[in-house]
């Protein structure tokens, strides 16, 4: 798979994987045939936040980038500590696994970044890895990510990105590092045609985090721990489709994560606020999400771990070959998958 280099919404295109393992090659506006009458579509309206700041480390005066990754919670009040990753100098036109490390951190670092001050307060086991402290008033703090910061971009995409081409249709409240790009599938012609085929559209929203770092060691390390917040009408949406027989069909990876964590230990999601831990992989029994429409994921990332909860290893290499041969294109602009949840068989390709 090639990667997307600018937002190409409109000509996505949808690989669609049925309960057998089957595929289907389709348009992502093609979305709506595929949904029931009592289906539940759950997405994430999370907004992305300008989480890319970059500065100077004051100890040593090195040029920095500080990528903001994680946080604990969705409270405002505690917006002031993040995770954090960090690199040396450079920009987003450098892959980042050629992006140089930092100067060496450690407790007690300043960091100044534009108009913003803060604190390193703990190295998280990796030279790149920290928990920050900001310094100064919430407004301060604010204020200053939003005019100095810049959204998280890679090098496939070669022309410094404006907020707004980060969020999705949904986009709402800003707490995602990196945009929920699964949720670019829906424009508001998809939304209305998924309504007349007798689905309800409903939304979470969940912090997401960075895709990559470029480091394989810090790569394992994804996702971090993640906040999340369910209405109580989507929690009850999803109840009620499960008692009619309608399916749950989720809007990205980071929908998933949401609704399993808050349906551990009984089955049933809870409405609130939460934060998802560990990882969802091959050996995760989903209670909850029954189909998942996902950006194009390549072997080994956390993201494709997550795909091996709907479809086993030979459904997905034989999606995978079918990606390249029909050189569908990958990242956050790129195409979709539709992933039934199955146990299953042998992949059959169908031209649609």
């Amino acid at each position: 798979m090639t990667a997307a280099s600018a937002p190409r919404h409109a000509a996505a295109r949808l690989l669609v994987v049925d309960g057998d393992g089957g595929i289907v090659h389709r348009g992502a506006r093609d979305l709506p045939a595929l949904v029931r009458h009592g289906d539940v579509v759950v997405a994430n309206d999370a907004a992305t936040l300008p989480a890319s700041l970059t500065g100077e480390h004051e100890r040593t005066a090195a040029a920095i980038e500080v990528r903001l990754a994680g946080r604990r919670s969705l409270a405002w009040r505690r917006v002031r500590r993040f995770v954090a990753v960090v690199f040396g100098a450079g920009d987003h036109r450098t892959p980042t696994e050629q992006r140089p490390l930092p100067p060496p951190l450690r407790p007690g670092d300043r960091l100044r970044l534009g108009p913003l001050h803060a604190v390193v307060e703990r190295v998280l086991g990796h030279p790149r890895l920290i928990e920050l402290a900001f310094e100064g008033s919430l407004e301060h703090i604010w204020s200053g990510i939003a005019r100095h910061g810049r959204p998280i971009q890679y090098a496939h995409v070669p022309q410094p990105l404006a907020l707004w081409s980060t969020w999705t249709r949904l986009a709402s409240v800003p707490v995602a590092f990196e945009p929920p790009s699964a949720g670019f599938v829906l424009d508001w012609t998809t939304v209305a045609r998924l309504r007349d085929r007798g689905a309800t559209l409903v939304t979470l929203t969940h912090a997401a985090g960075i895709s990559s770092t470029g480091d394989p060691a810090l790569d394992a390390r994804l996702p971090l721990d993640e906040p999340y917040r369910i209405p109580a009408a989507t929690a009850a949406r999803i109840d009620a489709a499960g008692i009619a027989g309608g399916r749950v069909i989720a809007i990205g990876t980071t929908v998933v994560r949401a609704l399993e964590h808050a349906a551990l230990g009984h089955g049933r999601v809870r409405a609130g606020d939460g934060l998802a831990t560990g990882r969802i992989g091959p050996e995760t029994r989903l209670r909850v999400v029954d189909a998942i429409v996902s950006g194009t994921h390549e072997p080994g990332t956390s993201h494709y771990e997550l795909l091996r909860a709907f479809q086993g290893d030979d459904a997905l290499a034989a999606v995978a070959r079918e990606l390249d041969a029909q050189e569908y294109q990958t990242h956050e602009f790129g195409d979709f998958v539709w992933l039934a949840r199955a146990e299953p068989r042998y992949a059959v390709v169908r031209r649609a």
